[in-house]
Parts: structure tokens; sequence; C-alpha cells
């Protein structure tokens, strides 16, 4: 009975009474949620320039509403469907090859025994998400060029041919996967490693005692237990299939390889918002943000079809 009088007291007191009460922590939410106001759903209400003949001097007053357009026209392109290509290739190969890797990283960290080895192998590993692409490009066209590049003149010295990493599509394809790769592999292993420390000690040493050896740990108690979080992880990277970025395309982008590097973001770029033509540009984001959530839908239903937690 008096939990029962708590409760209905407690239900009875009003929002005045916990923001006097709490206010320290309602100030602290005052930043995120204006952040994110400003900045994530305010912009929202650009999307209706994909549906307006809108330019910049005449502004919103004297945009005409043109319907879709803007879309029947980005789907007579020519170039949109080769951008759209290429962005979906080279995503998909980013999850191929780029996906695994930092499972399999944070799983050969988490058997490093030596804690200050472990923190500096993670440190070096961290760095590289902290660079520029324009200084990572910057740094590999200077490794990789075909006659000056260190990697081609330590081939050539031991009689072999130069290699052009950055200057043939094919080549320019492995490279761009790779260093990849590279730049982001030790940021994502923070996720997988806060799963693997959650782990119960108790099931490595009840596998100890049994005489199991590291490799079957690993397959049997590891990756079953970080298994939903890899299935989450994996549900985001499908919903980021068309969602590309602009700088890593960009910066490795040359003459010679434009076949394979023009993507969704830098057609936006060079279609879109150089030549001022801004619901061509809104609409090719919206068109992304549609397909990129139905993917999300589609791998999340699948998951759980397969008997697994999704995210929605």
């Amino acid at each position: 009975m008096k939990k029962g009088k708590k409760l209905k007291e407690r239900d009875k007191k009003g929002f005045k009474y916990y923001l006097k009460r709490d206010w320290q922590l309602y100030v602290l939410l005052f930043f995120p949620l204006a952040f994110a106001i400003v900045f994530k759903f305010l912009p929202l209400l650009g999307l209706s320039v994909a549906f307006l003949n809108y330019d910049v001097v005449g502004g919103f007053e004297r945009a005409k509403f043109i319907g879709f357009d803007a879309f029947k026209e980005i789907f007579k392109m020519k170039d949109f469907y080769i951008a759209l290509r290429n962005t979906i290739v080279l995503n998909g190969l980013d999850i191929i090859i780029g996906f695994p890797a930092p499972i399999i990283l944070a799983i050969l960290l988490n058997e490093i025994r030596n804690k200050y080895f472990k923190r500096i192998s993670q440190t070096v590993l961290y760095l590289p998400h902290f660079l520029s692409w324009v200084i990572i490009a910057g740094i590999f066209y200077q490794l990789l060029s075909p006659s000056t590049g260190f990697v081609n003149v330590l081939i050539m010295r031991h009689g072999g041919e130069s290699i052009p990493f950055l200057t043939e599509k094919w080549h320019w394809l492995v490279s761009y996967c790779l260093i990849g790769v590279w730049q982001s592999m030790g940021w994502g292993t923070i996720i997988y490693l806060a799963a693997i420390t959650g782990i119960n000690a108790d099931l490595y040493e009840a596998a100890t005692v049994d005489g199991t050896g590291r490799w079957r740990k690993i397959w049997n108690i590891t990756l079953p237990c970080i298994r939903s979080t890899i299935v989450v992880m994996l549900i985001m990277s499908l919903g980021r299939i068309l969602g590309i970025s602009f700088e890593r395309p960009y910066t490795l982008d040359n003459p010679l390889v434009r076949d394979f590097s023009d993507v969704i973001s830098t057609f936006v770029y060079r279609v879109g918002l150089q030549s001022h033509r801004y619901n061509i540009a809104t609409a090719v984001g919206l068109f992304q943000s549609v397909v990129g959530l139905i993917f999300v839908f589609a791998s999340d239903k699948f998951a759980k079809l397969m008997g697994e937690d999704g995210i929605i």
C-alpha cells in the first residue's frame, strides 16, 4: 500500500517539479538537443529544394514547384548511372574487404597479453583515423608514384616493373580499398573490443580447463558472443551502401581513373553545386537517403529472419 501511495504521489508531481529538482541535467541535455535540432532536423526543410526550381538569387519566394522533374532529369543522365555504379562497387568492396578487418584486428589485440605493447599497438592503429584525407592522399601519391615513389623504386631496384597503383583504374581500385582499410581498421576495433571485454571470463576459464586452444576459444566463444554486435554493424554498413564520403574519392581522384573514381558525392559536387543546380544536388541526396533507408529495413528484416536481434 505504501508503495502504491508513493507512486501516485510521484505521478501527481508535474514537469516543473522535476525541472527544478534536476535542472543541471536538463541544462546538459539542452546542448546536444539543440545541436540535433539545428544541424539534423532543420536542414530537412531544405529537401523541398528537390521539388522546386530554386536559385540563390531568387530564393524560396521566387522558386516554382516543378514536381519530380529534377528526378526525371537525373535518371536520364548517363553520368549519374556511372556514379551510381561506382558508388555501389566501391562501398560493396569496402564491406567485403574492410568490414571483417576490424573484427580480426580486435580479436588479435584481445589475444595480446603484454598490456604495454597492446596499448602502444592500439594507439598506433588509431592514428590514421585522425588524419585528413588530403594528408593521406598526399602521402600515398608520394609512396606509390610510378617513377619516384618509394614502393616502385624498391620494386624496380629488385628487377621488377613499375606498378601504376593510382594511375591505372584497376590498380587504383585495389589501392583505394586497401588505403581505406588502413585508415579505418584501427578505429573500427573500438566497438568490437568493447563487446569482447563484456564476455564472461568464466567461459574462457572453463575452456582452458577442458584443454581448448586459442583458436577454438576464438571460434567457439569470442565470435558467437560478439555476433549480435557484428550483425548490428553490418546492418548499419548496408544502410550506407549509397552514402559515400566526398573527401576520399575526390582526393585520390585523377583524370586517368575517372571511370572508377566518379561517385555520387563527386557527381553532386560537379553537376549540382559547381553548376549551381541545387535542386539536382538535393534530389540526388534524397535518392541516396531513401535507398539507404530501404537497405536498413531490408537487412534488419533479414537479420531477424535468421534469428538475430535487429536494430529496428
